[in-house]
């Protein structure tokens, strides 16, 4: 490994843990509530749908199959369904009308009141997401967003929003995807406990 090899992973985890921080002073707080709203709605027959396009498309799925199957501890499954995952639905929906409306047709189709959805954009700008969380809104369900920059249209139209605002979407990630393990792990407790 060359110096500068290591100087980029130096720089990059000096990032991540000054992300780390930022997130344990602002994020606590915002990541208990989330935890509350999406217990409280599995609670009342609730469905949580989440949405994400690229790696929070990815992310979106892994926090799908930590509720359906288990995170750490066996409970019963609890319903989650990412919107990223059925391509004839989204290749038809693309196809017929436009992307911008791949996930705000599902949740017109699936979304009720009780639900949540989680709507995942680093830029906060998706026009698809932003879609979505509107169409879920008229539904009248909650909606969580979990961006990397503050003041974004989609944190305007969330209920509760986890901004992780960093320079390189990737560290925006990064803490996405340690508050949602945290989220998951909080909401699997509170159906085992």
């Amino acid at each position: 490994m060359t110096d500068g090899q290591r100087q980029i992973v130096r720089e990059t985890l000096e990032d991540h843990r000054a992300l780390v921080a930022q997130f344990e002073r602002d994020g606590i707080e915002i990541v208990g509530r989330v935890a509350e709203m999406i217990t409280q709605s599995l609670r009342h027959g609730g469905t949580l749908y989440l949405c994400g396009n690229g790696g929070s498309a990815a992310d979106a799925q892994h926090v799908a199959g930590e509720f359906v199957g288990r995170f750490r501890t066996e409970r019963r499954a609890l319903p989650a369904v990412a919107l990223s995952t059925d391509t004839s639905v989204l290749t038809c929906v693309a196809n017929d009308y436009d992307y911008q409306s791949v996930f705000a047709r599902q949740v017109e189709a699936l979304v009720k009141k009780d639900d949540v959805l989680w709507a995942f954009s680093t830029s906060g700008t998706s026009a698809n997401v932003l879609k979505a969380t509107e169409a879920a809104r008229r539904k009248g369900a909650r909606v969580i967003a979990f961006t990397g920059r503050s003041n974004s249209p989609l944190e305007s139209l969330a209920d509760l929003c986890l901004c992780a605002e960093a320079r390189a979407t990737a560290r925006s990630q990064e803490i996405h995807q340690l508050a949602y393990h945290i989220v998951c792990d909080l909401v699997e407790r509170s159906f085992t406990e």
